[in-house]
């Protein structure tokens, strides 16, 4: 891995304007982020275009099926050699096991625990009491139970996985320099913040992406770190 942990979220609709982008900032970020959006529109065709500039790939596809399905699509992956692969905590443990163990070598697999856009009225109306802090923290415990190398949490949990999960990897999107918007995300903290707490990764995308000049934003949040 880049020693540099921001990966760049590509979730751009148009490959070229995603390759454009992603040849820009490539030299003040660690990797890329490709997510739904991004694997919906361009499929392995997209992925391989923006892994030949030479950096680490995250795919956030967030698998989340019965486990022989989720397998079978995390088999199906080997060819593009992901860094990072996503899968929903809350599939279960059956699941994440069987999803790691389908994974290729060097790919890590880190299971969302929960959405940075929910807070605990959205988890209410769910079916799911208590906290979002306590839902984070029991799904890193079954994350780590099935032998998966890491969660994705926002940066309010971090520290405290972190000190449960020792040698966890730990990826937090949402993240957003101080004094910008947060959009749909609604736990969110700054990218040097996340880092202290013990965040590997450091998902960020609308603070670069959507900046006047992106290759300066991306270097003054490389600034920060």
């Amino acid at each position: 891995m880049n020693h540099n942990p921001v990966f760049l979220a590509l979730d751009v609709p148009r490959l070229d304007a995603a390759k454009a982008l992603a040849k820009q900032v490539k030299g003040h970020v660690g990797g890329f982020k490709l997510g739904l959006e991004f694997f919906c529109a361009h499929g392995h065709h997209g992925v391989h275009e923006i892994a030949h500039l030479g950096l680490p790939i995250f795919l956030d596809l967030k698998l989340h099926d019965i486990p022989n399905t989720v397998a079978g699509a995390m088999h199906s992956l080997h060819v593009l050699e992901p860094a990072i692969v996503t899968v929903h905590a809350s599939g279960g443990r059956a699941m994440m096991e069987d999803a790691k163990a389908a994974a290729g070598e060097h790919t890590k697999v880190v299971a969302v625990t929960l959405l940075t856009s929910l807070d605990d009225r959205d988890m209410e109306r769910t079916g799911i009491n208590g906290k979002p802090h306590d839902q984070v923290m029991r799904l890193a415990e079954l994350a780590e139970q099935a032998g998966l190398d890491g969660i994705v949490c926002s940066g309010h949990e971090v520290g405290a996985v972190r000190k449960q999960w020792k040698d966890g990897y730990f990826v937090v999107p949402g993240l957003r320099p101080g004094g910008k918007a947060t959009g749909d995300q609604k736990r969110v903290v700054t990218p040097r913040q996340a880092r202290d707490d013990g965040a590997g990764v450091l998902v960020i995308g609308r603070p670069i992406a959507k900046a006047e000049d992106p290759v300066q934003a991306a270097r003054e949040i490389e600034a920060t770190l």
